[in-house]
């Protein structure tokens, strides 16, 4: 089977939407299949281009028989709405050229959160008379009024409705989420051609080890408890709430242990830093975005995991990657966002459940498990034990059997045989 994979981000990006494309290609490939993905020069988050990397108009690379081509987009750090979208688009439009003068594939995927991907793959789909599949990653447009992106009534209507023609061209949409499923039945899309494969984590990079001695002592956290934030630093997740809960423990005897580590970037970042020197708080270390083969040593350095988004009824429907990779790490977590990510940690017994937005709560959930040990390792060994169930060779199998079904269907548009 000949697989077209459309995604603006891979490695060596190191974001969510880059590590699932290239674990589940990489399994496909595994399998037997010729897969090729359609990407841009990795710029994400600043929209600088990495090391070694060129925005030309087509350049080829192959990564573990994946094959890859680059194609020139507009380049733009991942803050703002004009500039993006500019992006966006331009990867829409070159995407779609490059798709056109490649063999013809047997199933073509595009994948959110931005739906000019999916656009991408759908004219392709029509171009080369086959079947897409939409992998839905995030609700779009609804996600970006949720972080006051886009207050444009006009616009937002114009782009909900794309988005709906899209998941209704689709040969299957493959939800990352049940709210999501739940979402589309509601909004009249046909239930019975909407799969789920939910986020996971590749056990062969994310697995318990030692806090790494060299970089714990170089960024002074030895012997400290290190509480951890992973990941993009918007408007989405709110860590104002991170900030606050540290200045409330270094007012408390207990909490003089207790070091907080932010590793990533995103338009909040350099407000967030600004506000912590004002706020003087010397319990905060802000670290920029590492390599890919990095990460895991900087995951080492945690004791527990903050996952926090906003507090709206909107993210009650995510399911946020990292979650998986603190259960490949043995890594408790500090829960701050509701609804079917809450009833994950819950159900895995993997960590502790916060109110968003609640300084005090995050506070109060560290201080407990900093104290009560035997309550962290049995946290731990559930994380652990979860990982199991969501490993990612796992899960791209069931992908790759939901894409098989829809080689199996009627062509272009075609559903999957029941």
């Amino acid at each position: 089977m000949r697989i077209l994979f459309l995604s603006d981000n891979f490695p060596p990006e190191v974001n969510a939407p880059a590590s699932r494309t290239f674990e589940h290609c990489r399994e496909w490939v595994k399998a037997g299949h010729e897969v090729t993905v359609i990407t841009c020069a990795p710029n994400f988050p600043k929209g600088e281009l990495y090391a070694g990397y060129r925005n030309r108009l087509w350049q080829w690379e192959t990564l573990e028989g994946i094959r890859v081509l680059r194609v020139w987009s507009y380049l733009a750090p991942n803050q703002g709405t004009l500039k993006p979208t500019l992006d966006f688009m331009s990867y829409m439009v070159t995407s779609f050229l490059g798709g056109l003068v490649l063999r013809r594939p047997d199933v073509i995927v595009g994948t959110s959160p931005q739906i000019f991907t999916v656009c991408s793959a759908w004219m392709l789909s029509v171009f080369r008379w086959r079947p897409f599949v939409f992998e839905l990653r995030d609700l779009w447009p609804e996600s970006l009024v949720t972080v006051g992106a886009m207050n444009h009534p006009l616009l937002i209507g114009r782009l909900e409705r794309l988005e709906l023609f899209l998941y209704r061209r689709a040969a299957v949409v493959v939800a990352l989420t049940e709210a999501f499923r739940r979402d589309l039945a509601r909004r009249g899309i046909d239930p019975g051609k909407i799969e789920r494969v939910t986020n996971g984590v590749d056990l062969a990079r994310f697995f318990p080890r030692p806090r790494d001695r060299e970089l714990a002592e170089r960024l002074g956290l030895v012997d400290k408890f290190v509480v951890g934030y992973v990941g993009t630093h918007g408007r989405a997740h709110a860590l104002e709430t991170v900030l606050a809960a540290a200045d409330w423990l270094r007012q408390r005897p207990e909490g003089a242990g207790v070091c907080f580590l932010l590793l990533g970037h995103g338009a909040r970042k350099e407000a967030l830093k600004a506000q912590a020197a004002a706020m003087g708080l010397d319990n905060v270390l802000f670290l920029d975005t590492v390599s890919k083969d990095e990460v895991p040593r900087y995951w080492s350095l945690l004791d527990v995991s903050v996952v926090h988004l906003k507090k709206t009824e909107k993210f009650d429907k995510v399911l946020p990657s990292k979650l998986f990779e603190c259960m490949g790490m043995g890594i408790p977590v500090l829960q701050g966002v509701a609804g079917e990510s809450a009833e994950l940690v819950q159900r895995e017994a993997m960590g502790l459940v916060f109110e968003s937005e609640n300084a005090e709560a995050l506070g109060d959930a560290i201080l407990r498990l900093a104290a009560d040990r035997v309550l962290y390792e049995r946290l731990r060994v559930n994380c652990l034990a979860a990982a199991q169930r969501y490993e990612r060779g796992e899960l791209a199998r069931r992908m790759l059997g939901i894409l098989e079904g829809v080689v199996g269907g009627q062509g272009a548009g075609g559903r999957v045989r029941q």
